[in-house]
């Protein structure tokens, strides 16, 4: 997808950014280790229906990551901008800001 059309897309994703270009990432902090482990889990399930599987990164027990790109292509396509929208209608315990 070129990038033009991609800037364009990002503007219906909420809290998502273009990641070097070939990927969409959003970064959350969960509220605590099992609110990140149900929100992988919740992520899993809407991926697996879709058949388009992201990179999800767990650190430091409550910081997650999610890279939506497609690896057959070598970059983004529609599909990673569904998914996206599909992972933001997702519930999710974020940690309190203070």
């Amino acid at each position: 997808m070129p990038l033009k059309d991609a800037k364009k897309l990002l503007s219906k994703v909420r809290g998502w950014k273009l990641s070097g270009g070939k990927a969409l990432r959003q970064e959350f902090v969960m509220r605590d280790f099992p609110a990140a482990i149900e929100f992988i889990h919740a992520i899993a399930q809407e991926a697996e229906s879709e058949g388009h599987h992201p990179d999800l990164h767990l650190t430091g027990y409550r910081h997650l990551a999610v890279e939506l790109s497609t690896h057959a292509i070598g970059g983004l396509s529609m599909n990673d901008f569904i998914l996206a929208a599909k992972i933001d209608a997702l519930p999710r315990h974020l940690k309190e800001a203070k």
